[in-house]
């Protein structure tokens, strides 16, 4: 496992050091992160065309990364990944992630957000990653909890379209050689196992479709996140570490009461902070020889976003496991004897 990386996009902003890629990868690099992932929406980071169609850019980008010693550990594009498909009910809503152009044409939003996609599969290969994070969309989640009750076919109409969408991506993604990592999140018509495994039925198991493991969403669905490596460890190529908590009342529970994120039952936390038990996901994750970058997502509901960064570069780094190369009982062992071990049998 390589780590630990840092997500730029909840640290941006107009002030130094966070308002240009050089800067912001230095003061990463001064916390003792090794990696950035890149919001690609983000023009203060990249522009994402530019660099799918120019390798010299992209490694300009790449140099600027690494002049601060540290290196890209993905590229993301959750916002327009999100634009990929989108219900009639959030046209408003999910019209703030679009440029100006699109606004008010949900099928040329759409059209957009796919090239965006194609663009970021181009981007990862002149960059040299192998692996991409972006959300599925949604054309589902308003019926997530049915009253009224969904009409028969909903849900297979609404997928066999959300793959529809995706399969000419994923392919992009395979000609580039790069996975494309769905974040499981609420929200999103990919949230869970079950709902994942309905979308990859509909993109042939492509196998570019793969996971970006956050446990902290799972946390606030009450989601077994430790089986769920067990379930899917095939398909995870990214990890966000990111911790939450979960404290239901006789008043809210698991959906929130429409309170903001600090009133909440179930809310986001610092490393460290919640209930998230990372001991257990990095052994899991060492386990089944995960390869990918370790890189924390800050969105706390309370403590500085500086705080929380200053804290976890230390966090993950003490946190990953150097796999072993040899058993702990190796010094009593005895050559293969096959004779000797019949004998034993009694054969």
């Amino acid at each position: 496992m390589k780590g630990p990386g840092i997500f730029l996009a909840q640290f941006m902003g107009d002030a130094a050091p966070f308002n240009t890629l050089e800067s912001i990868c230095k003061w990463a690099a001064s916390l003792g992160f090794s990696g950035v992932q890149i919001p690609s929406w983000d023009p203060r980071c990249i522009d994402l065309q530019k660099a799918a169609e120019s390798k010299t850019y992209a490694d300009e980008i790449k140099g600027i990364v690494q002049s601060a010693g540290l290196e890209i550990t993905e590229l993301s594009t959750h916002l327009q990944g999100q634009l990929v498909a989108v219900n009639p009910a959030y046209d408003l809503l999910f019209d703030g992630f679009a440029p100006d152009a699109v606004k008010g044409n949900p099928n040329a939003r759409t059209e957009w957000a796919i090239q965006q996609l194609k663009y970021a599969a181009k981007a990862s290969q002149n960059l040299g990653l192998n692996a991409h994070a972006t959300f599925s969309g949604a054309l589902l989640w308003q019926t997530v909890y049915p009253w009224p009750q969904r009409p028969a076919g909903l849900v297979e109409t609404g997928f066999t379209e959300l793959g529809k969408r995706w399969l000419p991506i994923l392919n992009v993604f395979d000609e580039n050689g790069v996975d494309l990592c769905y974040e499981i999140h609420p929200g999103e018509d990919l949230h869970d196992g079950i709902t994942y495994e309905m979308f990859l039925e509909k993109v042939g198991n492509h196998k570019r479709a793969c996971l970006l493991y956050d446990p902290s969403h799972f946390v606030l669905q009450c989601l077994n996140y430790k089986d769920f490596i067990d379930f899917y460890h095939e398909r995870i190529k990214m990890f966000h570490v990111k911790d939450a908590e979960f404290n239901p009342t006789g008043k809210q529970g698991v959906y929130g009461g429409y309170q903001g994120w600090t009133n909440r039952a179930g809310r986001f936390r610092s490393l460290g902070d919640g209930q998230v038990d990372f001991k257990a996901i990095f052994s899991k994750l060492a386990q089944y020889n995960y390869t990918g970058w370790a890189v924390m997502e800050w969105e706390c509901a309370l403590k500085h976003p500086e705080l929380g960064a200053a804290e976890g570069a230390p966090f993950i780094k003490q946190n990953i496991i150097q796999v072993t190369s040899k058993t702990f009982d190796d010094f009593a062992g005895a050559s293969q004897d096959d004779a000797f071990n019949k004998k034993l049998l009694g054969l």
